[in-house]
């Protein structure tokens, strides 16, 4: 049997090298970085003093009336100006306005990793300062984790499900998986997945300090992200947003509109092993499930856009179970060099960029890649590679808690028989 085909007609990004899908993609093949010295607040005393910030964003891009942007926290407007700009190109700014029975077939699954801790920190310090009663009565619809996908749907008159997985740093990959099951399950015709973050504060830089996660290599802030290089020290938190507008083929193809992509795998598993240290034996497993679920072999992936964060031990364990399926030769990067570490909002701006690769036939670069010291031997390092016209790829997300998610994104094609999972 056929199970419907799920591709995707709209791409909106907000991260630190654009505030657009287009002004992300061109710094990133052009070999820019987002990395830069935190401004978001004084870190002088902090082991580390660097992040990849949005810069010059306009919340008037979020669609929202100025009273409303007092009462929210950022990560849901990074991600309302990111759902802005995927439903334009998708043709579904004016959703409000379909029918009710088109728009309870419109559903929003928006996720975050951490939610709304600025607004956390923001009312810990009021009550510190000021008492319990000077706390805004739009605290707690301001920073909690679901409220992104919320506002989307009521911004946007949405009546199909509505909800925020939570996942770590595997978030928005396990948005757009569960995206693609709903609409193969016939729940949904259409749905709003990706994730934001906004997470540069003082308690989140502190306690990933205090892990040892992060990289200190403070003077050197561009330097600092460097995937599978030998001197990685940790990774560089990255803030952002990124939203997918997926549909089933066929109803986009009776409204017009153009599929960018088919998402034509995903796969999900648990390590079961460590709170914070991934499993190669997971993250394999989850890869191996993407291309069962796509009917594809491990031959006929053309790139891989990798988790790998820049930590010394994440890299070298993904990298080994990579090599291990795909062989040691399939092409390979990990965007988060120019990108850094976006954690709930990674997988699904690695999701865009996997989307432009095959778009435009350019592989991204994996920058501040000097030396390689995993099994890899493909790694495409320091500047984009153009005219590689790949046809699939995979793209990876692991989060702590054990948790791995993977996704296969091709070009546009017709219907396959695939059987049915069981």
């Amino acid at each position: 049997m056929n199970r419907p085909q799920t591709v995707i007609t709209g791409l909106g990004t907000i991260s630190p090298l654009g505030n657009t899908t287009a002004t992300t993609w061109q710094a990133l093949i052009s070999g820019q970085c987002g990395v830069g010295k935190i401004s978001h607040f004084d870190a002088t005393d902090y082991p580390c003093q660097i992040a990849a910030e949005v810069k010059n964003f306009n919340p008037e891009s979020t669609g929202l009336e100025a009273k409303d942007l007092k009462r929210t926290d950022r990560f849901i407007q990074l991600g309302l100006a990111a759902t802005r700009e995927a439903l334009t190109q998708a043709g579904l700014l004016e959703a409000k306005n379909l029918p009710a029975e088109q728009r309870q077939r419109i559903a929003v699954i928006v996720g975050t990793g951490i939610g709304g801790l600025q607004s956390v920190e923001e009312a810990v310090k009021t009550i510190a300062e000021k008492g319990p009663r000077r706390v805004s009565p739009f605290f707690i619809p301001a920073m909690l984790p679901n409220l992104l996908a919320g506002q989307i749907s009521i911004l946007y008159g949405l009546q199909g499900a509505n909800f925020c997985p939570v996942s770590a740093c595997a978030t928005s990959a396990h948005a757009i998986g569960l995206a693609k099951r709903m609409i193969e399950s016939g729940e949904a015709d259409i749905v709003i997945a990706g994730g934001a973050e906004a997470a540069i504060t003082p308690s989140s830089v502190a306690g990933f300090a205090a892990m040892r996660a992060l990289s200190t290599n403070n003077e050197n802030p561009q330097q600092a992200s460097r995937p599978f290089d030998a001197a990685r020290d940790g990774f560089v938190m990255g803030e952002g947003a990124a939203v997918l507008v997926l549909e089933n083929a066929s109803h986009a193809a009776q409204r017009g509109a153009k599929a960018l992509a088919t998402l034509a795998g995903f796969g999900q598993t648990s390590d079961a092993t460590h709170m914070t240290l991934a499993s190669g034996e997971g993250s394999g497993r989850a890869m191996q499930q993407a291309l069962n679920d796509a009917n594809l072999k491990p031959a006929t992936i053309s790139y891989i856009n990798a988790h790998a964060t820049s930590t010394p031990a994440g890299d070298e364990l993904e990298a080994q179970a990579i090599a291990t399926l795909f062989g040691p030769q399939v092409p390979t990067s990990s965007t988060k060099g120019a990108t850094g570490h976006l954690l709930g909002a990674a997988g699904s701006l690695e999701a865009i960029i996997s989307i432009m690769a095959l778009q435009t036939g350019i592989l991204p670069p994996t920058l501040n890649s000097q030396t390689n010291a995993t099994p890899l031997q493909n790694i495409i390092p320091n500047q984009a590679k153009p005219g590689a016209n790949p046809q699939s790829i995979l793209s990876n997300s692991f989060g702590f808690g054990g948790t791995n998610a993977s996704l296969i994104f091709t070009t546009s094609r017709p219907p396959v028989d695939i059987p049915p999972r069981v």
